[in-house]
């Protein structure tokens, strides 16, 4: 099975501009396709921005509207998964909307949809509602890939559930500020060591609002280091998912086949 390539965007795009963010994610697929990657990621909420406020009422849409709609045909027309997140109204319960992240395959198909379950600090809490579902999967190049959103990779219940449940490469779009540059140097890189698993971890980068974002995007192996990872500013940047490579590490380092779960009771006590 040939390696899966995969394109990490970061980027802050423009603020309340969603318009502006589908042309720059439209100019990264066309890089990534170009250079032969399979899947692109862009950051958190990279649609509308981060840093909006009272905005996220007026720009949220639900998982099938118009901006969905785009980035399907973005995906379709460059002949590659895309990954993005965005904030989801609910059509069904009024004023309620997530932080959501979706991947849309490279023939224009929703692969996956998925709600950040693991909201970060009072802005977060303020404006979103977690979501509740907590393995989120699709087939993608012979691969398994799962999705989950920023702070929701910083417990390790959650990757080991997508790990047990045979997630390959794990997306994260993210919006990581600082000074929490430990997450992606050094947390990320054990969560795929320990669930022997690859992570692609794609963050915004530079100040927005009250916010400064890291950067320090990386796509982390089955070994524990990071096979690709970003600076500060704005870059797209590619590393190969490959299979070989994570059989024979999964081999190596057989976690998942030696864990006793009868002692692990307290870790589903509230």
């Amino acid at each position: 099975m040939p390696a899966l390539r995969t394109a990490l965007l970061q980027s802050s795009g423009r603020l309340g501009d969603v318009a502006g963010n589908l042309k720059i994610l439209d100019e990264a697929a066309g890089r990534a396709a170009a250079a032969g990657a399979g899947v692109l990621l862009a950051p958190e909420l990279f649609l509308t921005g981060y840093a909006i406020g009272a905005d996220i009422a007026r720009l949220a849409e639900p998982s099938d509207g118009p901006s969905a709609d785009a980035v399907a045909a973005l995906a379709a027309r460059h002949g590659l998964a895309i990954g993005y997140g965005y904030p989801e109204r609910d059509t069904e319960r009024h004023g309620v909307i997530y932080n959501a992240a979706q991947l849309f395959g490279p023939d224009g198909a929703s692969l996956i949809r998925y709600r950040k379950t693991h909201l970060f600090g009072g802005f977060e809490a303020e404006w979103f509602t977690p979501g509740d579902t907590g393995v989120a999967q699709a087939e993608l190049g012979g691969l398994t890939v799962g999705m989950m959103i920023c702070y929701d990779v910083e417990f390790p219940e959650n990757v080991r559930a997508q790990a047990l449940a045979g997630t390959d490469l794990l997306l994260v779009p993210t919006a990581l500020m600082h000074p929490a540059e430990i997450v992606p140097d050094a947390v990320v890189p054990v969560r795929a060591f320990e669930n022997q698993l690859y992570i692609a971890y794609a963050n915004r980068t530079g100040p927005e609002g009250d916010f400064e974002f890291v950067g320090r995007s990386t796509l982390a192996g089955p070994d524990g280091t990071a096979r690709v990872r970003a600076g500060q500013g704005e870059d797209l940047l590619f590393g190969d998912v490959d299979p070989a490579a994570l059989a024979a590490s999964r081999a190596l380092n057989p976690y998942l086949a030696d864990r006793r779960p009868g002692l692990y009771g307290p870790l589903t006590a509230p």
